[in-house]
């Protein structure tokens, strides 16, 4: 039998920043299948309507492709297992649901939202694993009938209650895992969009995808994934589980405690061809150690044999000296110069910090101070830039992680709809909106005063203006657990 050519594929949901997680997914992907001359595939996974955009989809092409990790077939480009958007797939879902029920392998669950809460909390009193407990199962078909028309329902998917399913895992082996651990998974939402699991499914398989490159906290979703390819009768792609990204005290990655944002760390002005070496190097070591190298020299000795199962920690500080010694020894003066005006002192660049500082220049001079916030990383300041006269450590603290947790949930990212965010959370607070906006001014250009806040914002963009919030709150000594768990639940009532 003839083997298959390998495929394999990255699939981000658009739901918020471009994350360095889908970029470390998305370069062992691409290595592997251009090492075997196959094809990269980018899906777009957007069946959270709620929260997916338009706008964070085009962020993670954009990203993709400053990194240079380019595709075969995506939504931008076309291909002959199309359309590479979930939401565009739809119709095709639910056929495959109706044959899991129609084969015994899948039910219509009936159970409202409440009996759910109570069969868990019952669960959980007992020490029981929570887990659903069956009861749509067994209607009579009769029944089911009836109600199928006139109430809302999922569609669950049946998973055995005894026995161990043993997923196969290229770098790990063979893992086990109990069915009694696994739930039955709803397929199908009420709403008739899919779920992630019976979408990505569906998806690998209409795609032809060989090779499954994902994060190791899909190990204990695989059963669920092993199941829906036996009950099809469809062949399993290899499942390589690589391992998560940590922070510097070894938590999984997140933005409270690293700048996760892939474009973050474009205008912090690192060059990508660095990013990539790093995340390569996280996971992965060339066969003569040598830390620094390229993304063809990457695939051209990759091996999945020498991906490391250990805790690969991101430290920003190791990617800085690499990408230091990428300017020093990659970079010829000129380039370094062409290097700075593409990413800073373009024409395009100018033209929008102009009007912001020109009613206040008298001679050029006066430009680089003015226009240091276009050029500034993360601004070094200390708690002694803030008003803390006016307004207590703890006050500041909590304005600032309202702002971040607000331009966190603001997908439109212009001088309007900033202004309108800091009118309302000023307003959620009662407070005056200069005692709100007072700590953002020293967040974001590091000085009480600064060209105009909302235009400045949407000029350094999204992912640079939330990262400096961050580095505020923690340059005023962070927030506690015990603290944050106060603010959340205060920021919650605030929602509502």
């Amino acid at each position: 039998m003839e083997a298959r050519k390998v495929r394999t594929r990255v699939a981000p949901s658009p739901t918020g920043d471009p994350h360095v997680g889908t970029a470390y997914m998305a370069l062992f992907s691409l290595c592997f299948a251009r090492q075997h001359g196959g094809q990269f595939v980018l899906r777009i996974e957007d069946t959270d309507v709620a929260r997916s955009t338009p706008e964070s989809e085009a962020k993670i092409l954009d990203s993709l492709r400053w990194l240079g990790l380019d595709w075969d077939e995506g939504p931008d480009k076309g291909g002959p297992y199309g359309p590479y958007r979930q939401s565009e797939r739809k119709a095709i879902y639910g056929g495959y649901a109706q044959t899991l029920i129609d084969a015994g392998h899948a039910f219509p669950c009936f159970c409202t939202s409440e009996r759910l809460d109570e069969m868990r909390r019952e669960q959980m009193q007992r020490g029981e694993t929570a887990r659903y407990d069956g009861h749509c199962m067994h209607l009579p078909a009769a029944e089911v009938a009836t109600r199928l028309p006139n109430e809302a329902h999922v569609v669950r998917m049946k998973v055995p209650a005894t026995g161990t399913c043993i997923v196969n895992d290229r770098l790990r082996g063979e893992i086990e895992i109990d069915w009694a651990q696994i739930d039955m998974q709803v397929l199908m939402k009420t709403d008739g969009n899919p779920t992630y699991h019976l979408a990505v499914v569906v998806d690998d398989h209409l795609m032809e995808i060989t090779h499954i490159i994902r994060g190791e906290e899909w190990i204990n979703s695989a059963p669920k994934h092993v199941l829906l390819y036996e009950y099809f009768g469809w062949e399993m792609p290899e499942i390589i589980h690589m391992p998560l990204l940590r922070n510097p005290d070894k938590s999984k990655l997140s933005k409270r405690k690293n700048p996760t944002s892939i474009g973050f760390y474009e205008r912090m002005g690192f060059l990508p061809e660095a990013v990539i070496n790093y995340l390569g190097m996280l996971g992965w070591s060339m066969p003569d150690g040598e830390e620094k190298f390229s993304l063809q020299e990457m695939i051209k000795q990759f091996d999945l044999s020498r991906i490391s199962l250990g805790a690969p920690v991101f430290d920003i500080a190791k990617l800085k000296w690499l990408n230091g010694r990428w300017l020093r020894e990659n970079l010829s003066d000129e380039a370094f110069a062409d290097k700075i005006i593409e990413w800073a002192y373009n024409r395009e660049n100018l033209l929008k910090v102009i009007p912001l500082i020109k009613e206040r220049v008298d001679v050029f001079s006066d430009v680089g101070p003015m226009a240091a916030f276009l050029v500034d990383g993360l601004p070094a300041y200390d708690e002694s830039a803030f008003n803390t006269k006016q307004q207590s450590l703890d006050e500041i603290k909590r304005v600032l992680q309202f702002a971040v947790w607000r331009a966190e949930a603001l997908s439109d990212w212009q001088h309007d709809t900033l202004n309108q965010l800091f009118v309302d959370l000023a307003e959620a607070l009662t407070m005056k909106i200069r005692d709100v906006l007072g700590p953002v001014f020293v967040a974001i250009s590091g000085k009480p005063v600064s060209p105009p806040l909302f235009d400045s914002m949407a000029l350094i963009g999204p992912d640079m203006s939330r990262a400096r919030l961050r580095h505020a709150i923690e340059v005023l000594g962070g927030v506690s657990k015990k603290q944050l768990k106060k603010l959340e639940k205060e920021y919650a009532g605030l929602a509502a």
